[in-house]
């Protein structure tokens, strides 16, 4: 069977709830990210065999497959194909899973794998409220409500999964602060500049406004833990706060993949190779702690072991996950989300599995590491994990 390499990987800077990408339209900024793939790899656009691009909220701007809208505005040509995944946050993920299997098979020979996400212009859970406004039903009434009465929450799954690991709010607070120095530092060191597509800011009806967005827009440089624990909870008696959760954020990002015969064509030397791939369903009421077994079952398929893995990426959707995987992976914590994670950079649901990647990627060649995991929860109580092999 053939491999699957990763050339290269791009990411747009996360932006804030209303803040410097909420003037893109999420077609243009998914075809924006397709386009700067393309600019960095030279790669001929006709030689793009299919485009799998990440979205949750697939609905309104982001309805009607986003993937072959994004394909349709971008420079690529009308040949390509394009086709939307949603397994919830990990759904980008999952594209850059689909794509190293179809050039794997030998079906394709080179795919990108993408995510957009804008969280501004179409709100988390808005697909299922408005479509149960108006008049169309709600997805859980049905038989699945008669094995699981309660509505399915993220935020009960993280008070959950604190309370079983004993994780109390000023531990989960200081790892959120650490999440904001780290990320802060990674700036101010420039190691997030190889993988960062700068962008216009647009205004509120799309027009330009001569500023450039380069910066992910959730980091704070002048946290503090004072700050941080005055966040008020979002339940009486929990942990979780929106200060030690996922920040709200805009973005999209882009990996473009490809067997030996795709690199021979583009004459391209690779970043990394896709090395193991994992899913898994648990707990759907739990909901977050799936990431945890999916690793183990990774790690024991691959015939590895979490010491040979050099750095990791587990999603910041909420405090207590990355935490509670480093406490049963027995995980070195110098080696996590080594620039900070969701927490201080945002997590822009589709978007979010192949922004990891893109970040996991290029820290491992900054750092001159080999190999790198992937892993984040996932609605419904599923998780994805991607080792890689830095070339």
């Amino acid at each position: 069977m053939a491999e699957a390499f990763i050339v290269d990987a791009v990411r747009t800077a996360g932006g804030r709830r209303a803040g410097r990408l909420a003037g893109w339209h999420p077609v243009d900024l998914a075809a924006r990210i397709l386009d700067g793939l393309i600019e960095r790899t030279g790669v001929d656009p006709a030689a793009v065999d299919d485009v799998i691009m990440g979205c949750v909220m697939q609905g309104g701007e982001q309805a009607m497959n986003i993937a072959r809208n994004a394909v349709l505005a971008s420079r690529l040509p009308i040949t390509v194909p394009g086709t939307s995944i949603d397994r919830q946050c990990g759904s980008s993920q999952q594209a850059l899973h689909f794509a190293a299997q179809a050039v794997m098979s030998g079906v394709n020979d080179v795919v990108i794998a993408a995510g957009i996400e804008s969280m501004s212009r179409v709100p988390m859970f808005s697909t299922a409220a408005l479509a149960q406004k108006a008049g169309m039903g709600y997805y859980q009434d049905c038989s699945l409500r008669s094995r699981y009465p309660q509505d399915f929450s993220q935020f009960t799954g993280a008070e959950m999964l604190a309370r079983q690991h004993g994780f109390g709010k000023d531990v989960l607070d200081r790892f959120a602060l650490e999440s904001h120095r780290k990320a802060a530092a990674a700036v101010d060191a420039g190691a997030f500049e190889t993988e960062i597509l700068p962008l216009e800011v647009r205004g509120a009806q799309g027009e330009p406004t001569g500023e450039m967005h380069t910066v992910d827009e959730g980091i704070r440089f002048d946290a503090s833990l004072e700050g941080i624990q005055s966040v008020k909870l979002l339940r009486e008696g929990g942990v979780i706060t929106a200060a030690n959760a996922s920040q709200i954020c805009d973005g999209a990002s882009a990996v473009l993949v490809v067997n030996e015969r795709g690199l021979a064509a583009l004459g391209a030397q690779p970043l990394a190779r896709v090395h193991h791939m994992s899913v898994l369903g648990g707990d759907p009421v739990v909901m977050l702690d799936t990431p945890l077994a999916v690793s183990q079952r990774a790690l024991q398929k691959a015939g590895m072991r979490i010491g040979e893995i050099d750095l990791y990426e587990v999603n910041e959707a909420f405090a207590p996950v990355p935490m509670a995987w480093l406490k049963t992976l027995e995980a070195d914590p110098t080696r996590l989300n080594v620039h900070g994670g969701a927490i201080a950079l945002g997590h822009p649901l589709g978007s979010s599995g192949t922004k990891l990647m893109t970040t996991l990627v290029h820290a491992l060649r900054r750092r001159g590491a080999r190999y790198g995991l992937q892993t984040m929860c996932e609605g419904g109580g599923m998780a994805n994990v991607t080792i890689v092999e830095r070339l």
